[in-house]
């Protein structure tokens, strides 16, 4: 059976994340959104995404031999159509030899149609042909859950991390000389090409840690599980408390706690940082701090797709898009939404919760980042440190992303700039 992975509307409330990748390359737990939906439907799937236009050139670049937006595959033949918002269960998939929609309340988590439904679909169509199938197929309950937020998938990381681990044998041997183990000795997984430095204390009392290709744990860190370091990433004497999932080559020091760091990013320095989702290529300067809880434990809320959405949590810490930088004494307010390419100086208090793309938070006031050469040369820069190529498909999608941002930009400074002239009236 075939299977494409699709976007529909409500990827939108995933930004800051979602700008520069399509939701099934979000993480959890161990792996992204969309492996898990592949493994749940068996493996060896020709795969194929409907993706919004905007990310199409970047999709296919880095999902090579997917069809992206491919109408004439889409339609040749009977394919399983799964939302990438939807975390699957472990458990392998139930009977799929019947045309079928599987709903979570009213969100389409996959569909099983025949080309006769396909007719029609593309991405621009996708929402309409949703309302119609579950209009007019056998619908059945899907299992899992939706991700109508970041923090849905922050919130259930912990739990996620402790479904993916299997008991095998360790490979830590020598490389855990030296380290302290509290806790089970069967919930610590260390890849063999891993580094565990002496003075590592690892605790597996609350749920399993595991330790990826290549990582390097150094002397004087703490991990609690439930956690995950990824490939290549270093750990620098820092205290990673449990639910965290560390993507593959960060730099991570000071303090995390439950929080998922997509990849190629820095936290070198002390620092806290907690409940909070941070994208790729961001580097948080050395004091950076974020809020993950209010003063008077009230419930958090944040700003998604310019709306304030109540998060129903009372621990809510920040999300960072893609390339976002701060500076050293940065701090973070409770709720906190980044957004890609932000750069952020300290002011000696809380910076604003909402700071739109390819803006900048400087002299205690925001502003526009208007120099967007000079951001993409930086960008470049910083990817080729980490021996990986900035492309022209980059560049197009920042700029595309840069122009398609400019309205919100423009009405979130408008906005600041009036309550600065409120406040010194």
């Amino acid at each position: 059976m075939r299977v494409c992975l699709f976007e529909d509307r409500d990827v939108l409330r995933l930004e800051p994340l979602t700008y520069t990748r399509p939701a099934f390359d979000l993480l959890c737990g161990r792996t992204s959104l969309g492996d898990r939906q592949l493994a749940h439907f068996g493996a060896g799937h020709d795969v194929g995404c409907l993706v919004r236009p905007l990310l199409a050139d970047l999709v296919g670049m880095t999902h090579p031999g997917r069809r992206v937006n491919d109408l004439a595959w889409l339609r040749a033949d009977a394919a399983i159509l799964v939302n990438s918002r939807w975390l699957p269960p472990t458990a392998p998939a139930a009977d799929l030899s019947s045309p079928c929609v599987a709903t979570i309340g009213d969100d389409v988590a996959y569909a099983v149609v025949g080309p006769e439904q396909l007719t029609y679909c593309s991405a621009n169509t996708l929402e309409d042909c949703l309302e119609t199938w579950k209009q007019t197929m056998p619908r059945r309950p899907a299992p899992g859950r939706m991700i109508s937020y970041l923090w849905d998938l922050v919130q259930g990381n912990g739990e996620q991390i402790r479904a993916d681990f299997r008991p095998s044998p360790t490979s830590a041997g020598a490389l855990f000389d030296g380290a302290a183990l509290v806790g089970p000795r069967d919930l610590l997984q260390v890849d063999a090409t891993a580094r565990i430095e002496p003075l590592v204390a690892i605790d597996t009392t609350g749920g399993p840690v595991v330790v990826d290709r290549q990582a390097t744990l150094a002397a004087f860190s703490r991990l609690e599980g439930p956690c995950y370091v990824g490939p290549g990433s270093h750990v620098l004497g820092a205290k990673i408390r449990p639910g965290t999932t560390l993507g593959p080559c960060c730099r991570i020091g000071g303090e995390v706690e439950a929080t998922i760091v997509q990849g190629y990013s820095n936290k070198y320095h002390d620092g806290f940082l907690g409940h909070a989702y941070v994208g790729a290529w961001v580097n948080l300067g050395a004091g950076t701090s974020n809020s993950d809880l209010r003063n008077d434990y009230g419930e958090v809320s944040v700003t998604v797709n310019g709306r304030r959405v109540a998060s129903g949590l009372t621990k809510v810490g920040c999300f960072v898009g893609d390339h976002a930088k701060t500076g050293l004494g940065t701090l973070l307010n409770t709720g906190s939404n980044i957004g890609i390419f932000a750069n952020l100086l300290p002011s000696g208090t809380l910076l604003p919760k909402h700071v739109p793309p390819f803006a900048s938070w400087w002299n205690g006031a925001l502003a526009d980042r208007a120099d967007l050469t000079e951001l993409l040369r930086t960008a470049a820069i910083v990817t080729q440190r980490r021996g990986v190529p900035f492309t022209e498909t980059h560049a197009a999608l920042f700029r595309a992303l840069f122009d398609h941002t400019a309205a919100q930009r423009r009405q979130v400074l408008r906005e600041a700039e009036q309550r600065r002239l409120r406040r010194t009236a």
